[in-house]
């Protein structure tokens, strides 16, 4: 995936938005205030970081050479996701949907009803206990 496929992926989930809270430069992709993804514009990053499972963002980072601990960002909840490497689109989908889920999961419950997204939230984790 290229930036403007990861963007618009990013904003086809419900709720999402972006903002630049960190400089022109950087685009952070947000659900109820929280960040689920930061990419850079500027070209300066070839990467995008995404919020992970811990145990999940080991086992991605084992089995791709396009993944590793979240540049700048806490090692163990995040990682980091090459645009051109050896992670296949549908994966990266996955895992930025991952990452909208394990963000939104994390909201105030206030928040997550005021969203609309509680219900949505317990059918993904009845689904899938993993991520």
């Amino acid at each position: 995936m290229n930036i403007e496929e990861v963007r618009d992926y990013c904003l086809s989930l419900p709720f999402a938005i972006e903002r630049s809270p960190f400089g022109a430069d950087t685009l952070a992709m947000e659900i109820g205030g929280r960040m689920f993804c930061l990419m850079t514009l500027d070209g300066q990053w070839n990467f995008y970081n995404l919020k992970v499972n811990p145990d999940f963002g080991i086992e991605l980072c084992d089995k791709y050479a396009g993944i590793r601990p979240g540049y700048h960002m806490n090692k163990r909840h995040w990682i980091s996701v090459d645009f051109q490497g050896d992670v296949p689109d549908r994966l990266q989908e996955e895992l930025i949907y991952h990452s909208y889920c394990q963000t939104a999961r994390q909201l105030p419950k206030k928040v997550q009803a005021q969203l609309g997204i509680t219900e949505l939230l317990d059918t993904v984790w009845k689904n899938d206990r993993k991520m």
